[in-house]
């Protein structure tokens, strides 16, 4: 499972449609014959965004990185045994996971619409993991520790 989450690519389209409109007005200057100097600035200004959109695009903003020790959360790093419960809550952005601490006033929020269709689920899973292995706890299989099954 990856331990990388990143944001929804989507959510950066604006930056390259920006860059492209500006590059649009920049062929619209030169058609009309403004100056060179006028053309150059849009071209140059319009082919930055542009690239800065694809990089995006290509590589967008981390949220959430998970350790074997530690959760990295958008640049902010919580210890595993200072996480008590992993749950979903309502925000005014939307649902979001939401990872309470030990300080009840600091809970961590993760928009779901930040992350990619499916990747939520898969996050929420993983986070769940972490936590249970940082405190200690197994998923029950409905047997005793040592129970060999065997019934007499």
């Amino acid at each position: 499972m990856r331990t990388t989450y990143r944001m929804r690519a989507g959510r950066f389209l604006g930056i390259l449609a920006a860059g492209l409109i500006i590059l649009g007005v920049a062929a619209v200057l030169w058609a009309l014959g403004l100056p060179g100097v006028a053309v150059s600035v849009f071209v140059t200004l319009g082919g930055l965004i542009a690239i800065a959109g694809l990089w995006i695009l290509a590589r967008p903003p981390l949220v959430a990185r998970l350790r074997d020790r530690e959760i990295e959360v958008r640049g902010l790093r919580t210890a595993w045994t200072d996480i008590t419960e992993v749950g979903r809550v309502e925000t005014t952005h939307g649902e979001a996971i939401v990872l309470r601490t030990k300080n009840p006033d600091h809970p961590v929020l993760l928009p779901v619409s930040w992350l990619a269709p499916g990747r939520a689920e898969e996050l929420e899973i993983a986070l769940r993991d972490k936590l249970n292995a940082a405190h200690g706890y197994t998923i029950w299989d409905g047997t005793a520790p040592g129970d060999a099954g065997d019934a007499e």
